[in-house]
């Protein structure tokens, strides 16, 4: 059972980081290709391997609840479900799909992930590198506050375009769900940022003591 728990979540991670490095070539590929041009069919060229990955990251609240995965369940579940609704939200109206605040978002996430997953690949064959733990938990969090707030201008924009969708017998109005949902984004970042420098410290002292006694 434990091998099988071991290989599983290797394959899992190999399998984020092959795609999201995928991705992230494609677009710096088609960037260096067509220029600005790009920009407008960055979510048709990469959306589907893209959603495929945020979905299956679902899995990531999963294994930190069974135990699989060491790290903390509230940061986690913060990011996978902040990702998968705009995600939905993105697929959803094709208006903002062309935007460059979709292709910039795609940019962050993936530099995101592949600070993240090669770590964790590391961890799981108990070759922790310290250079990798130090961007995944040093630069990754001034990464992801950048995503963050890219993310609220991704929903801003998306807002005119959610205004001919809204029921006229609706009691709530799809625009005030938006409004809702970046307050919400705004307080769940904030604790995200909280956990993970408290996560940060705690790895990177816990490392640096094992330095030490070596």
């Amino acid at each position: 059972m434990y091998n099988f728990r071991l290989v599983y979540i290797f394959s899992y991670n190999l399998f984020q980081f092959c795609c999201h490095t995928w991705i992230l070539a494609n677009t710096i590929a088609r960037f260096l290709t067509f220029g600005q041009d790009a920009l407008a069919d960055t979510f048709y060229s990469v959306g589907f391997v893209m959603s495929l990955c945020q979905l299956l990251s679902i899995l990531e609240v999963f294994h930190i609840a069974d135990g699989i995965e060491k790290a903390r369940l509230l940061p986690r579940f913060i990011q996978v479900m902040e990702k998968n609704i705009l995600l939905i939200m993105v697929i959803m109206l094709e208006e903002i799909q062309s935007k460059p605040v979709v292709c910039a978002q795609f940019f962050l996430w993936n530099i995101l992930d592949l600070l993240r997953y090669p770590h964790e690949l590391l961890c799981v064959m108990e070759r922790p590198s310290i250079a990798m733990l130090w961007l995944r938990y040093s630069l990754w969090i001034p990464l992801y506050i950048l995503s963050v707030a890219n993310e609220g201008v991704t929903v801003y924009q998306a807002m005119p375009y959610m205004e001919p969708s809204a029921s006229s017998s609706a009691y709530i109005h799809l625009p005030f769900l938006l409004m809702l949902y970046l307050s919400l984004l705004t307080v769940g970042a904030s604790v995200t940022v909280w956990q993970l420098l408290k996560e940060r410290k705690h790895h990177l002292e816990k490392r640096f003591k094992r330095k030490k006694k070596k």
